[in-house]
């Protein structure tokens, strides 16, 4: 275990950690490079091979598996699965020979959702909280809440549960919104671009 800044985390010996703002309880696995300025909340489990670019920002509970790449401009909230092989763009037209900070778009992944592994995030896109991404997709546009997206490029294709399991018996309809009933016994409420999950 390392302590920087009174913080304690697993660090991997061939790990290369150049920020000070690991969370406790944090692991970071074989060969992860985590830059200068990035920011890694509380129990993560950062796997092999991971790079993390300066400014990017992981939230508490965030579990980034192997060969991940994510680059300056992005943001990840709480409780986020991000699959093996995803990457995340920051430039909508990346030139070799034109580069500087201005032209980094943020892409923002909310609390407790899911990328499917080898997916792309095209920047400047927001994946709405609890969203699944399925494996291999590109995603070029917003992802609602409570959404289930895949293929390339992604398009909605349903809606699952806080426990990750697609929503398809319908319990209540009225107008705009419906009421969703999962296997697992809550119930998800969806009115067009207003989502909320209802526990009972």
């Amino acid at each position: 275990m390392m302590n920087i800044n009174k913080m304690t985390f697993f660090k991997h010996q061939t790990a290369i950690v150049e920020s000070n703002d690991i969370g406790d309880g944090s692991k970071i696995w074989h060969f992860v490079h985590i830059r200068e300025g990035a920011s890694i909340g509380k129990n993560c489990n950062i796997g092999k091979s991971v790079y993390i670019d300066t400014g990017v920002e992981v939230g508490d509970n965030v579990k980034i598996q192997n060969f991940v790449s994510i680059y300056k401009g992005v943001q990840i909230q709480d409780d986020v699965f991000v699959g093996p092989s995803v990457v995340f763009t920051n430039d909508l037209y990346p030139r070799a020979f034109i580069w500087g900070d201005e032209k980094i778009v943020t892409t923002i992944v909310k609390k407790g959702s899911s990328i499917g592994a080898n997916s792309t995030i095209i920047c400047g896109v927001t994946i709405g909280d609890y969203a699944m991404v399925g494996a291999g997709s590109v995603v070029t546009k917003d992802v609602p809440p409570f959404g289930l997206v895949f293929g390339n490029p992604a398009r909605l294709k349903g809606y699952i549960c806080y426990c990750g399991k697609r929503l398809n018996q319908v319990k209540e309809s009225e107008g705009e919104k419906v009421i969703y009933e999962c296997e697992c016994g809550k119930n998800v409420e969806i009115v067009f671009d207003s989502f909320s999950l209802v526990i009972e």
